[in-house]
């Protein structure tokens, strides 16, 4: 493929990632751009050129050795709940805007500190995108089949870094905030992790199925390799303690990567994303790396004998077979992986670089007596410099320097420098008693010791047999020697060098901590970034300071950087959070804090601590007032939480006095209702009986028949009567729990039967079908006088509510797990939806509109509840699918005890 053909595809590609940012930045707040999908894919930019290429490359050279890199996120990733939620709970409240700003606000605001953690990153993180560059450059000249020019402005790729340089420089520096959400950004690293994922697993898939016949076939293949099986053993001790170390390294570079910090930390909108990226983004890498050793065993089968860069198989191998359209994906699926980690890390690296070293060091002065405006186009301009600066020269790094190593030996030694970062990184999550010069030495000190042990080595060249310092240590010590450092000689390069670095490191950070106090700015931070739970709702409270100060010197400075109506909002925002007074003249403690966070994201921790000091008048304050502060800082928050939980226990209470109160005045008004109901049932057969016998003594000469017929009606009320004091008595026994249930093992479907036969009278009378549903042998757990009760009560409503005619009683018995189930249905009327449950209370027919009022007590379904429930089973109604009503109970299969 010709080169400008690619350069087209690719200025295609940049214009398509150029047009989602842009509409994903309109799009701000959308789920579409603002949910946890896209939160997790974002943080798949910790898969770049490396992965893409390199760990074919590792695979090829050395086996399985390509898997502690992506091991160690693997295991870190549950923890991410805590420790990752800690972190951006503390930057969100902070308005922290990179790992710098981090590590110089816990220890003090300290900008010599910031300082120190920018060029560590610097010194990291440049030659890593210099990698990228390579990874670009090389693949291109794969893709097009055409040399590397000497002459970098003859070299198309010259180009194609430029334009990225621009395309970071402009979108990456779109507001002066550095903490403000680029979702334009977030939203394009996103598509990207989609796009390099799925164009390897194609590529994966082209080479395993189609070039060979499965896994299986190439490892058949490869097993006849010289070396295979010495190159896909783990070993012994030494090579596991080479993979733990990594490992190690690994989980460190999750967290501390400058780019891994921005999109984790600082991109993140809610903390509950992380439920979704703690299983996601294994889930991720696990997808990725699934084709990767059979792509490099392929390459191997294929070239083998051959001398080709392992590193560039995925591109390779199609090339071979000329695949051009499979190249180019592949190609594209790299530039995605190398861009997204060049954008965002260059974004990082300029926001620390300006805000840590630039606005300290040299430009403060300038911004602190100019207008908003710029002031504001100031910080952004040297930020989009910094962006393009950056990328240029790790190209330039890349052109003149970078040639020699491939792309994990450039990687390794990036995560080893970044890792000096972790003592202090994570002392200032968990650690109060760490301090700045403990931070400061410990870095400092960890660097050296990689300088000494791989930067140095690799500078010479590892495989430089001439190397004096190399082979046989610093002045001829062979303790000194920088692969074998007091004598430990079964680590590799890589994990020896980040063993005694951190080792070296984390004493140095310990001791100085522990020998020397910090001041009580430290102190103070500390306790806030170790309980950041206790404070993350008024952490300006927990802020010491002690001085004097007015608010309008405070917002004068405000104004200079956010302008009169941000500065305003923010101050009504104060204002109403704590009940402060808008014509109060002097500043508290809260309120320099709150200026300082906002500050923070334009100029950085430890400018924004130096500006505010200029316009107020601080006293130093000694340690133990800083403790006591502290401890009545505790006290009021304790006093605060208790109170909160008081009122909220208030509200609960009142919630459920309110809820007993309706409770009561509904049973008094149902007590009225049953009062009325049994008084009007019990009356309606007196009246009859009374009736009936005056009529009798009163005429003596009725005919016989007629007297008959009387008669007959007495005994009828005095049976209806009998029967509806029998209910209430039940009633009233079930709900004080004086009744007794007797139960044992009972054929269910014999019960039923038993219960319609006397029904049958009153079926034929209505010309009803009754079918039963159900297996003779099934048994149930019950009192069967009462559950005859039951059936015999369900199937006389239904008897009641069928049509007159065509009409169908189906009884259904079915077994459950745990249970017998019984449905009577009915082809009538039907319940209302919202009478389902109501059915079940007392004379609930005498208030139903629903429905013509049948003969009955209305007590039979509140009878038939409390018999159920008392066998510890269910009873509910519904409608059938004919529209019926239907109503449902189960009792246990065996005994519950």
């Amino acid at each position: 493929m010709s080169s400008l053909v690619l350069i087209v595809i690719l200025g295609l590609y940049l214009g398509m990632l150029f047009f989602i940012a842009h509409w994903a930045e309109k799009k701000e707040g959308s789920p579409m751009t603002n949910n946890p999908y896209v939160y997790t894919l974002s943080l798949a930019v910790y898969c770049t050129a490396w992965t893409y290429y390199g760990s074919i490359g590792v695979a090829a050279d050395s086996g399985l050795s390509y898997l502690p890199i992506y091991l160690g996120p693997v295991i870190i990733a549950p923890a991410w709940i805590i420790i990752l939620r800690r972190i951006i709970r503390i930057s969100r409240i902070n308005k922290i805007s990179s790992i710098a700003d981090f590590i110089s606000l816990r220890y003090g605001n300290s900008r010599f500190l910031g300082a120190i953690v920018t060029v560590i990153c610097l010194t990291g993180i440049v030659p890593y995108i210099g990698l990228q560059l390579k990874a670009i450059a090389e693949t291109f000249h794969v893709v097009t089949q055409t040399p590397i020019r000497t002459n970098i402005f003859d070299d198309n790729t010259t180009y194609v870094a430029i334009a990225l340089a621009l395309f970071a420089s402009y979108y990456g520096t779109r507001y002066v905030d550095a903490s403000e959400k680029r979702r334009g950004i977030v939203t394009a690293v996103a598509l990207e992790s989609v796009l390099k994922l799925v164009f390897f697993v194609v590529v994966g898939l082209y080479v395993t199925f189609g070039v060979y016949n499965g896994f299986d076939d190439i490892y058949q293949k490869a097993q006849h390799l010289p070396d295979f099986v010495a190159r896909n053993t783990i070993g012994g001790l030494p090579q596991a303690m080479n993979w733990g170390l990594l490992c190690i390294l690994s989980m460190f570079a999750i967290f501390l990567l400058p780019r891994q910090f921005h999109v984790a930390v600082v991109e993140n909108n809610r903390e509950n994303h992380l439920k979704t990226a703690v299983w996601l983004f294994p889930l991720y890498l696990l997808i990725f790396n699934l084709f990767v050793y059979p792509i490099a065993w392929g390459g191997n089968i294929l070239f083998e004998g051959k001398s080709v860069n392992s590193d560039a198989y995925s591109l390779l191998i199609p090339m071979h077979f000329q695949n051009t359209a499979m190249a180019v994906l592949v190609f594209l699926g790299g530039f995605s992986a190398a861009i997204s980690m060049i954008i965002v890390s260059s974004i990082g690296l300029s926001n620390m670089l300006t805000n840590n070293v630039l606005i300290p060091y040299n430009l403060l002065g300038n911004l602190s007596g100019s207008e908003q405006s710029i002031n504001s186009q100031r910080i952004i301009t040297s930020r989009k410099i910094g962006i393009f600066c950056l990328i240029i020269l790790a190209y330039l790094i890349y052109r003149f320097f970078g040639l020699d190593y491939n792309l994990v030996s450039i990687g390794m030694v990036a995560f080893v420098i970044i890792a000096q970062l972790g003592p202090s990184f994570f002392g200032a999550l968990f650690w109060r008693r760490g301090s700045r010069l403990g931070a400061i030495w410990g870095i400092i000190m960890g660097f050296v010791i990689c300088v000494y042990t791989l930067l140095l080595p690799y500078a010479m060249g590892t495989t430089n047999t001439n190397a004096h310092f190399i082979n046989e240590g610093l002045w001829g010590f062979s303790l000194l020697k920088p692969f074998q450092l007091f004598g430990l000689d079964y680590l590799q390069p890589v994990p020896h060098a980040l063993f005694w670095s951190l080792f070296f490191n984390f004493i140095t950070y310990f001791a100085v901590s522990v020998s020397f106090k910090g001041n009580y700015r430290e102190r103070n931070y500390a306790e806030m970034f170790v309980d950041i739970n206790r404070y993350s709702t008024n952490h300006e409270n927990a802020f010491i300071w002690k001085g004097t100060a007015y608010k309008n010197d405070i917002e004068k400075v405000l104004v200079r950087f956010m302008g009169e109506e941000r500065t305003r909002r923010a101050m009504n925002i104060f204002n109403v959070k704590y009940n402060v007074d808008q014509k109060q003249e002097l500043a508290d403690a809260r309120l320099v804090k709150f200026a300082e966070n906002l500050l923070t994201g334009y100029i950085g921790t430890a400018s924004a601590r130096i500006l505010i000091a200029s316009v107020v008048k601080e006293e130093k304050i000694t340690l133990p007032e800083v403790l006591k502060i502290l401890e009545e800082s505790k006290e009021n928050i304790i006093i605060n939480k208790k109170l909160t939980e008081t009122s909220r226990e208030l509200q609960e209470l009142t919630a459920k006095l309110k809820e007993a109160n309706d409770s009561l005045i509904q049973k008094d008004q149902q007590k009225d209702e049953f009062l009325d109901t049994v008084t009007h049932e019990i009356r309606t057969p007196i009246t009859a009986i009374r009736a009936a016998s005056e009529i009798l003594i009163e005429d003596e000469e009725i005919p016989e028949e007629l007297r008959k017929q009387f008669l007959q009606n007495i005994i009828s009320e005095s049976d209806r009567l009998n029967r509806l004091i029998d209910k209430v008595l039940d009633l009233e026994k079930f709900e004080t729990g004086k009744q007794e249930i007797h139960l044992a093992a009972h054929p269910i479907m014999e019960t039923i039967e038993k219960a319609v036969e006397p029904l049958q009278q009153l079926i034929s009378n209505k010309n009803i079908a009754v079918h039963l549903e159900g297996k003779a042998t099934l048994m149930a757990w019950y009192d069967e006088d009462r559950i005859f009760q039951v059936v015999t009560n369900l199937v006389s409503n239904a008897i009641k509510f069928s049509p007159e005619v065509n009409g169908l009683i189906v009884i259904a018995v079915h077994e459950k797990p745990d249970a017998i189930e019984v449905q009577v249905r009915d082809n009538g009327k039907g319940i209302a939806k919202g009478d389902f449950e109501t059915i079940f209370d007392k004379f609930y027919q005498s208030t139903n509109q629903n429905f013509k009022k049948p003969i009955g007590s209305g007590l039979g379904l509140a009878i038939c509840k409390q018999i159920i429930e008392m066998h510890k089973g269910q009873i509910w109604a519904a409608n059938s699918s004919t529209g019926g009503a239907c109503l449902h109970f189960t009792l246990p299969k065996k005994e519950q005890l």
